[in-house]
């Protein structure tokens, strides 16, 4: 199968995680996508985290029907912080008939150099870039393996730049509204928003 990793710390996952997702699935043409729940991400380690497990089946509750979409802890028995390329060798040794492809969005990409071990990630895993509010994708300029003073850089290997549609959610948002009293029905599904509400996650 080919799989698409769609990383992310999911504090909590919401409805525009999940539309994204089905958008994803489709314009990427994969079998599935794996919400891959990052107990810690190497760029937010100060962050202020929900539990991994409650996170976890927060996820797992969003997607319960969703057949193509699937909630995975695998970074959980990860060293940490979780970087890409560690997990990514990992679920090959794992996964020895799957191919996996990296879901990114367009402020990501922007940062991908920074990412550990970038070159190795560009030239062995496709990547799909999806657009981002406020984050240009320039792809042609960015070029594996990198050449002095060109003047033609060349075109990015296994890189695909997919239409989506702009997510005006964050989990930002929904954790300052909770914060503040507000409902957040209608912004996460269903049953996650019940499970907020009864446990006083966020609170």
């Amino acid at each position: 199968m080919n799989i698409g990793l769609f990383g992310g710390s999911f504090n909590p996952i919401h409805n525009g995680h999940v539309r994204l997702a089905k958008a994803l699935l489709q314009e990427a043409g994969l079998d599935e996508v794996w919400f891959m729940v990052s107990p810690q991400n190497p760029f937010k380690q100060n962050q202020q985290l929900l539990d991994d497990d409650k996170r976890f089946r927060l996820v797992q509750i969003a997607l319960k029907d969703e057949p193509h979409l699937k909630a995975c802890d695998f970074e959980f028995n990860l060293p940490k912080p979780s970087y890409t390329w560690n997990t990514l060798q990992a679920l090959q040794e794992a996964y020895t008939d799957d191919q996996f492809t990296i879901l990114i969005g367009g402020d990501n990409w922007a940062a991908f150099d920074k990412w550990y071990r970038y070159e190795d990630i560009l030239q062995r895993y496709p990547i799909v870039v999806y657009p981002r509010e406020g984050s240009e994708i320039k792809v042609t300029g960015y070029e594996y393996p990198p050449t002095p003073n060109t003047q033609h850089p060349t075109p990015v290997p296994n890189i695909k730049i997919v239409k989506t549609p702009l997510i005006n959610i964050s989990s930002t948002q929904i954790r300052q509204r909770i914060q503040a009293g507000k409902s957040v029905r209608g912004l996460v599904p269903t049953g996650v928003a019940m499970v907020l509400e009864q446990e006083h996650l966020y609170r």
